[in-house]
């Protein structure tokens, strides 16, 4: 990695009223990479992204990019970083490539309209008006928008909200054909998947604080090392399939425990547990319908770290439940900043 990152954020604090929205948040990010600031709704990520596009005045603590102190001089940054910001609009009737030819007339050295248009695949909607495109193409028009300066650092604040799976998909592809261009971009989500899919590290931040840094396989390897393996075994020889299990169970120390529920039968133990169960069902003459093994998600890495379960939509003050170490139910309370939209 280099040894000078493109974005770097130090001990970010930002407070509405008593309300703290960012509380010691930092990070740094390196040439090239997809760098996810990941959380529910209200978990200060946008006001994070606010301070460090120069847009808010942050409480305490720095902010750069590509070496520009963005609080104190956030004028200096503006050739340097585009911004998509999570709520925009344009008026109704502006065209594509009105807008795109707008927005190119504020920089002294814009990247070249047609070029872009053809890359987020705009180019044959550069007659249709902003009120009559879909919300895939309200996105990538965003995305124009932000890139129509030729910054080195690309800021995406909530991309793909309200988007449908496929456009969804269509919108990550976008994302990493604009890497693959030199930019630098800065993504901020509450869609897991999408950070799990695209980000090269990451941060989660939950109640303005950040809870959890890494690489995706990192953070989810990081929370323990057992894996799940689910099967559907046939009527006629289940029990006897349970019986194996079991005993794999009492007996091989890559097997740690054996659970139904459903129909299903989940064999817990060591990453190598599908190299024990597999062979002795075969043994046994015992053929499953299906077999699947469960992978960990960065929702389980926020779960572990927060001892919450994750609401993408939560804001303000909730209570969930969930359980403690010895098994217990227990209500926890999340004390995200209402203010912040994201």
């Amino acid at each position: 990695m280099s040894a000078t990152p493109v974005v770097e954020v130090a001990h970010l604090r930002k407070t509405y009223g008593e309300k703290v929205a960012v509380d010691d948040v930092s990070f740094a990010v390196q040439p090239g990479e997809i760098f996810g600031i990941l959380g529910p709704n209200g978990a200060g990520k946008t006001t994070t992204v606010e301070c460090l596009a120069g847009l808010r005045q942050a409480d305490g603590g720095t902010t750069r990019v590509l070496g520009v102190d963005t609080q104190a001089d956030p004028g200096a940054v503006r050739g340097l970083l585009g911004v998509q910001l999570q709520e925009s609009a344009l008026h109704d009737k502006i065209t594509v490539g009105e807008a795109v030819r707008l927005f190119a007339s504020f920089y002294p050295r814009p990247a070249d309209v047609g070029e872009l248009l053809d890359l987020l695949d705009l180019a044959q909607h550069q007659g249709v008006q902003y009120a009559k495109l879909s919300g895939g193409q309200k996105q990538r028009l965003s995305i124009a928008l932000a890139l129509v300066g030729d910054p080195r650092v690309a800021v995406l604040d909530e991309l793909t909200t309200g988007l449908d799976p496929q456009a969804r998909r269509n919108t990550w592809d976008l994302v990493e054909r604009v890497r693959s261009r030199g930019v630098t971009i800065l993504l901020v989500t509450h869609f897991m998947e999408e950070a799990e899919r695209l980000c090269d590290r990451l941060v989660v931040i939950d109640g303005g604080r950040v809870v959890a840094a890494g690489t995706p396989p990192e953070l989810i390897d990081g929370i323990d090392d057992t894996r799940t393996v689910q099967l559907r075994l046939p009527e006629a020889d289940a029990a006897r399939g349970r019986e194996v299990l079991a005993r794999l169970a009492a007996s091989h120390a890559d097997v740690h425990s054996v659970a139904d529920a459903g129909g299903v039968t989940a064999v817990t133990g060591t990453r190598r547990v599908l190299f024990a169960v597999v062979p002795a069902l075969a043994d046994a003459d015992v053929l499953p319908d299906d077999v699947r093994t469960v992978s960990r998600t960065l929702e389980d890495v926020f779960v572990a770290v927060t001892g919450r379960t994750y609401d993408p939509d939560a804001a303000g003050t909730r209570a969930v439940r969930t359980a403690d170490g010895a098994g217990r139910r227990r209500e926890l309370t999340s004390t995200a900043d209402r203010g912040d939209r994201s």
